[in-house]
């Protein structure tokens, strides 16, 4: 884990970072302490991707509604 602040991480970090910790908590082998620890940085990175794709959203339907406004001007 790196330790990075989550508004420092760029979607792809996140998530690239949240498939890592998922792929060290299916690999197993890690101890009870370890496997929290690996959680709560995927609950965290989660929201990371959470916020940027409701962000991504948010912008796209603004995008579509100043289209349609533009579209009820002609």
């Amino acid at each position: 884990m790196t330790g990075r602040t989550e508004e420092a991480l760029s979607y792809e970090q996140a998530r690239d970072e949240l498939i890592e910790v998922v792929r060290r908590l299916e690999a197993g082998g890690t101890s009870l302490e370890e496997s929290l620890a690996l959680w709560e940085r995927g609950e965290e990175l989660a929201k990371v991707c959470r916020r940027w794709l409701e962000g991504a959203r948010a912008r796209l339907d603004a995008a579509l509604a100043e289209e349609e406004g533009e579209e009820g001007t002609d």
